[in-house]
């Protein structure tokens, strides 16, 4: 069998290593499927499966007590779950990486999606978040790269927003 070719996925396992990111918290998400595969097998890092999204928060803020640097990966849908506990890390001054998939931006069968696709980007950004969008492959690794600089060496939270055409579309089966 050929080997697999390279995805955004492989773009930001790189970044992942060149940061020293150690911690990766998650809520399961089939956008994020492949990227938590290959997190939860680096012997490197600590794949945290989360119950709810705001729990990734207060994993980063432990993990920046603790010296180590934390990324949180997400669904659009959970970032409405983060924002009052984002508020602690923006007064704080706590580095977070945020990877959010966007659902209700491209080809959205579930109308629930949308509302929340529309709000994330504002909500993010009044409390406090640096928010970045990606809506190419090209651009996820260079994206995710200059966010997780920017997080880490000015103590703030950043957000990159992949949309739907970066981590697949969902369909209803």
């Amino acid at each position: 069998m050929p080997p697999t070719p390279p995805t955004w996925s492989d773009a930001v396992m790189d970044v992942f290593h060149a940061q020293k990111i150690r911690q990766v918290a998650y809520v399961p998400d089939t956008g994020l499927k492949r990227l938590i595969e290959m997190v939860r097998a680096d012997k490197t890092m600590q794949a945290v499966p989360l119950t709810t999204e705001e729990e990734g928060v207060a994993m980063a803020v432990g993990a920046c007590l603790g010296g180590e640097r934390a990324v949180l990966l997400l669904q659009s849908s959970g970032a409405g779950n983060c924002i009052n506990m984002l508020g602690m890390i923006t007064e704080c001054r706590v580095p977070l990486l945020l990877l959010v998939t966007m659902r209700g931006t491209w080809a959205e069968f579930n109308p629930w999606q949308i509302p929340m696709a529309e709000a994330t980007p504002s909500v993010l950004a009044a409390i406090g978040c640096v928010v970045k969008k990606v809506d190419n492959v090209e651009q996820v690794g260079p994206t995710v790269s200059a966010a997780c600089q920017l997080a880490f060496n000015t103590n703030r939270p950043v957000a990159v927003l992949m949309d739907q055409r970066v981590v697949g579309v969902k369909e209803f089966k």
